[in-house]
């Protein structure tokens, strides 16, 4: 199982970070969970395409994580000229969610229907809106679900992805919770999205302030890793995103609290379990 941070990046734009999403790679089973700016190239990066994709699973919607669905939607649409429905999950809200984005592309797929004759109709979806501790299959790889907490986003759900024996949890944003230490047990790496709080306190501005009440920040990631007993943890979706040379004081901080490997993701970091 390769597992490639498509994007670590945050609602801050970043021209060496695409917005948050991550794939997860078992031979011909591609998954995408969540989907910020960016998404598409990054995946053709780590030798993907949305044609590739078996499902997309989506955390929460808040518009960094979401952002480029459209564009997913599009591609595989354009690219499998429209045979082959997406499946989309994702937490209650998703299936408007989707519903709109598809009014919001009717233009273009007016516009496209008409040029191309292999084209009959518009993109086919196929989305399944998730409760916690629900189960399914994408091929070979079992997902199962827990809840997160980060209100007053609500509802928000992680992923457990398992193949072959080995085992990755996909947090999205949250706060440590129950839900969050379910996911994360004993598996074989942990990526979490994390705020250094330390540095967040110091800026002086509001609406950056309110981002430590619904975010875990990089010892609280590293606390839930040891306590889970995962082996490897992956930061993404860093904030504020430290430098290549800044990324030792990082790790070096969560290796107070977690024994195991620390990543510092940067787009198109690749982990193999």
């Amino acid at each position: 199982m390769d597992i490639v941070l498509t994007g670590t990046g945050s609602p801050l734009p970043d021209p060496n970070r695409a917005g948050p999403s991550t794939l997860v790679k078992t031979g011909d089973t591609h998954i995408l969970v969540d989907a910020g700016r960016g998404t598409v190239m990054r995946m053709a990066g780590a030798g993907s395409l949305p044609a590739f994709l078996g499902a997309v699973l989506v955390t929460h919607l808040h518009s960094d994580h979401v952002c480029a669905l459209n564009d997913v939607i599009t591609t595989h649409w354009v690219m499998t000229q429209g045979n082959v429905p997406l499946k989309i999950y994702g937490p209650a809200g998703i299936a408007e969610f989707v519903e709109r984005q598809m009014h919001a592309l009717e233009p273009d797929i007016g516009y496209r229907i008409a040029h191309h004759d292999v084209l009959t109709k518009g993109p086919q979806v196929d989305v399944t809106e998730l409760a916690p501790g629900d189960s399914f299959a994408v091929n070979d790889v079992q997902v199962t679900t827990a809840a997160t907490e980060h209100a007053p986003v609500k509802p928000t759900i992680g992923y457990r992805l398992e193949h072959d024996g080995a085992t990755v949890a996909l947090a999205g944003d949250t706060i440590p919770c129950d839900g969050l230490d379910t996911l994360v047990a004993d598996a074989d790496l942990y990526v979490q999205t994390v705020i250094r709080t330390d540095l967040v306190e110091a800026i002086p501005n509001p609406m950056m302030q309110d981002i430590l009440d619904y975010h875990s920040g990089l010892i609280d990631a590293a606390q839930t890793a040891a306590r889970a007993g995962a082996k490897r943890l992956a930061l993404t979706h860093m904030v504020p995103a430290p430098r290549p040379d800044q990324y030792p004081e990082w790790i070096a901080l969560a290796a107070e609290h977690f024994d195991g490997e620390v990543i510092v993701g940067d787009d198109l970091t690749t982990v193999s379990i």
